[in-house]
């Protein structure tokens, strides 16, 4: 028979190996560098495990908690990068240098350029704007994740595929 330990244990494997690559990327795409995404990463996997055994809900109420947390550990990250900075939203040339520096030779350009807008957004629009295109939350989980009212992040959302839109045309050849 498994112990208290063990079955928290198991039970922890298994919600990262559903959740882990999906918050990895989440992460990543906040953070850019692959270094960063990984420690915090590895952060949010300490902070689940230190409070699963508190947590009551839901499988969808467990998925805007798992963002939640890794969302609050890569601002985290970023945060310890603003001693250049102003704030996190001066970080974005930066995230910029550092998306070039870690695209692979062969990276598609019009990938490259659709990263490169992103990163030039505002973080609550970029924070938005992801959640929504690439981990394809609803706008209803993006609310819990980020502590906001619905509109709120519906309005964000608009203006981040408006900003993209109007990056793209510039930046595009």
């Amino acid at each position: 028979m498994l112990g208290d330990v063990e079955r928290r244990d198991q039970g922890f494997a298994l919600l990262m190996r559903h959740y882990g690559r999906a918050l990895y990327w989440h992460i990543r795409r906040l953070v850019v560098n692959h270094d960063d995404a990984q420690d915090a990463l590895q952060e949010t996997c300490i902070k689940v495990l230190e409070g699963i055994a508190g947590f009551k809900g839901d499988e969808e109420q467990l998925a805007s908690w798992l963002y939640k947390i890794a969302t609050r550990e890569a601002l985290q990250s970023l945060r310890r990068r603003t001693r250049l900075f102003q704030s996190i939203d001066d970080l974005g040339d930066s995230l910029v240098q550092q998306l070039h520096a870690e695209a692979s030779v062969d990276a598609d350009e019009a990938t490259v350029l659709f990263q490169q807008a992103i990163l030039q957004l505002p973080t609550q629009q970029r924070l938005v704007f992801n959640m929504r295109y690439y981990d394809d939350l609803t706008h209803e989980q993006i609310a819990q994740v980020l502590g906001k009212n619905v509109g709120t992040v519906k309005t964000s959302y608009h203006y981040a595929v408006e900003k993209l839109r109007d990056y793209l045309k510039q930046h595009s050849s």
